[in-house]
């Protein structure tokens, strides 16, 4: 594996994986203010790193300093890439030293604000607004219209629902009250997400960075290549499993369209799929990759925190829908290549998949740690951390491995030093602070080591541009959820959703559905569960939903709906790449993922599926018993809606074939008093009718 990186500035090299966020271009800037921007990035991920390491700071600071350097950096890029006049490159770094500054005050006068709590001073109102403010504006910037409308909205409704009529009305506030409540208690926009977004995201971004730029992305897509490039409708499976692959690191669906979709979309229409599907397989896959164990989306550490659980009972709980998901995605792709008569790739120039993993198997190792660490039982934040150092303690040691000649001694070093980084356990972080400076002085001094110290250097520049649009969202949505805590309007909502799923569960989370689906038209997967899990997670665990399972059914529709028309965020991104329409992208995501729309409700009615309460069948053949049965009786399901969406099995299936097959998917679903039995009797019948029928149809031809 080559640590060499190609660099001819300090400005991050515009081929590398980077994402292309949201309302910014690729790079920081040209000049002066490029590099300033780039040192910026990088001293916001090494302050991120030291907090996560040593905790050495209050949590209020970290929270004030995270949100400022966010609008530093945020504001400071939309200057250098953006701005057309030297005027407004000023107004946005104005704007950027403003945001920063509210950080800097609470970091200085945070026992002086604790101490006047409740009565603060016209200064502190002044840092408050403008805290408030410029939130609003950055992430208009970022996130776009439509999650400052919302967000908007809540504030107003703070600010003016006392004129409302009931059930709307609330008490009123003062306006300083107002303020305090958002911009300096830990209930508005230094709420829970952004605490995640400081402490967990942050440090697992970074961590992505860090593999992809070491070669992550490269091994993947060999990898998976190799693995089911043979398969029917190769490039499209390589895609799938690809973007599966790429979830368990990144986390970011459109981060994951853009990364792999450069490659897999020209590979599929080559290969002969139409320019639509090709982006809704991209599209579908990519962002299934939030579902995907270990690192998921930022959503997950966020539920964690929220629900008060172990990361790892999230992660056990996504496993099942992950896995049921993606299977959707191979069997969707599958019987789509069928139809359209396209085969596999040639297998004698596809790459092997297990030589790749043995020449970049040392990436594997952080990776591997990390999953290693988060299923002990460690904390994400600890986790992250150690993952993270692992890989950096790794890419430095490779340029001086690659001096010693004698494979002997190079195997020597390797041991000498995983046993330096493993002293961690036993004598703590200052061993690898220690350990890492020592290695980066030796890097400075040899040829090779210099371009590796450019890559780590590159990288964590990289990651903290990447953790942009996460840290704004978080921060803007605290706005959302502290309009909710203050008012108490969640309670309306929840009131009325339980009035009705008394008498029906599933229309309860029908309704819960179309929340998530039409929030999702204008705002990404994490303020979309942040909001709806605030309102709809109470009322469906009064409903008898297990809380984990409807914050999980909340999780699955905010992902669903980065794919659902007429605004999918990650069909969009797919589209330049597919040089078609987002919308006709979408429409073949949507379909790709029917099967994957029905999974969150049968996990309902049946939480076994998600690992949590077992249901009456685990007293005849035990829990695991169950969850298998579950899991075989969701797959056949998932096979009969591929059947009846895409119209192909064993040839082309007739109307009343796809209807039937539908049909007993749903009775599958329902989880009622002999509609198990039903459906299994249905779907075999179906199948095994549409066998003999395409059987005979092949015959005369055969001849």
């Amino acid at each position: 594996m080559s640590t060499a990186a190609k660099v001819e500035s300090p400005i991050i090299p515009q081929d590398s994986a980077e994402e292309v966020i949201d309302g910014l271009p690729k790079g920081f800037g040209e000049g002066f203010l490029g590099r300033l921007a780039f040192w910026i990035a990088f001293a916001f991920s090494l302050f991120q790193i030291w907090v996560a390491a040593y905790g050495a700071l209050p949590s209020q600071v970290i929270r004030a300093m995270h949100v400022g350097i966010l609008l530093l950096l945020g504001f400071a890029l939309f200057g250098n890439l953006v701005a057309r006049t030297p005027l407004g490159r000023a107004w946005f770094w104005l704007l950027g030293i403003l945001g920063f500054s509210t950080g800097l005050y609470n970091w200085i006068f945070y026992k002086d604000l604790i101490i006047r709590s409740g009565f603060h001073t016209p200064l502190d109102l002044v840092v408050g607004v403008v805290l408030i403010l410029l939130v609003f504006e950055g992430a208009r910037r970022l996130m776009g219209w439509p999650l400052t409308i919302i967000a908007g909205l809540f504030l107003a409704y703070t600010l003016f629902g006392n004129h409302l009529p009931p059930p709307f009305i609330h008490r009123g506030y003062d306006f300083a009250q107002i303020v305090e409540h958002f911009a300096f208690g830990t209930e508005g926009i230094y709420g829970t997400p952004i605490y995640v977004s400081a402490s967990y995201i942050f440090i697992f971004v970074v961590f992505a960075a860090f593999l992809e730029r070491a070669g992550m992305l490269a091994l993947f897509n060999d990898f998976a290549l190799g693995l089911v490039g043979g398969w029917r409708g190769g490039p499209a499976q390589v895609c799938v499993m690809s973007s599966a692959l790429m979830g368990t690191i990144s986390g970011s669906g459109v981060a994951n369209v853009v990364a792999s979709g450069q490659f897999t979309i020209p590979l599929m229409k080559r290969f002969g799929f139409r320019s639509a599907f090709a982006g809704g397989v991209e599209a579908t896959s990519s962002m299934g990759g939030q579902l995907m164990p270990p690192v998921m989306g930022a959503v997950a550490f966020i539920m964690a925190e929220t629900l008060n659980v172990p990361y790892v009972e999230i992660v056990k709980a996504a496993l099942i829908p992950a896995i049921l998901f993606f299977a959707t995605c191979f069997w969707m792709v599958h019987l789509e290549a069928g139809k359209a008569g396209l085969g596999g790739m040639d297998k004698d120039t596809l790459p092997d998949p297990w030589k790749a993993v043995r020449q970049h198997w040392p990436l594997v190792l952080p990776l591997g740690m990390l999953v290693y660490l988060l299923f002990a039982g460690y904390t994400p934040i600890f986790a992250g951390t150690i993952g993270l150092t692992m890989i950096v303690v790794l890419l430095l040691g490779m340029p001086l491995a690659a001096l010693i000649g004698p494979y002997a001694f190079r195997v020597v070093f390797w041991i000498a030093l995983g046993l330096a980084a493993a002293a961690f356990l036993e004598y703590g972080v200052n061993v690898l602070a220690l350990l890492i400076g020592a290695l980066v002085l030796a890097c400075a001094l040899v040829k090779g080591g210099r371009e590796t110290l450019v890559l780590c250097r590159d990288a964590m520049a990289e990651g903290a541009k990447n953790a942009l649009p996460v840290g704004i969202a978080c921060a803007i949505v605290g706005i959302v959820i502290g309009t909710l805590t203050l008012t108490g309007i969640a309670s309306t909502f929840i009131g009325w959703v339980i009035s009705i799923g008394q008498n029906n569960l599933l229309l309860s989370l029908i309704l819960t559905m179309i929340t998530c689906l039409v929030l999702g038209m204008g705002i990404p997967t994490i303020p979309n569960y942040i909001i709806t899990s605030s309102l709809a997670g109470p009322a469906l665990l009064q409903l008898g939903v297990p809380l984990l399972v409807s914050h999980m059914f909340v999780f699955y529709f905010g992902i669903l709906a980065d794919l659902t028309p007429p605004v999918a965020l990650a069909c969009f991104a797919a589209a330049p790449m597919a040089k078609t329409s987002g919308l006709k992208i979408s429409i073949q995501a949507t379909k790709l993922a029917t099967a994957g729309f029905l999974v969150p409700f049968m996990a309902v009615y049946t939480p076994a599926l998600m690992l949590q309460d077992p249901g009456p069948l685990s007293a005849h053949i035990g829990d695991w018993g169950e969850v298998t049965y579950l899991f075989l009786k969701a797959c056949f399901a998932i096979g009969l809606w591929g059947m009846a969406v895409v119209g192909y099995l064993f040839g082309h299936a007739q109307w009343w074939e796809r209807l039937i097959s539908f049909a007993a998917g749903i009775l599958l679903v329902l989880a009622l008093p002999a509609t198990d039995e039903a459906g299994w009797l249905l779907g075999i019948f179906v199948i095994g009718l549409h066998w003999w029928r395409t059987r005979r149809q092949a015959a005369p031809a055969a001849p």
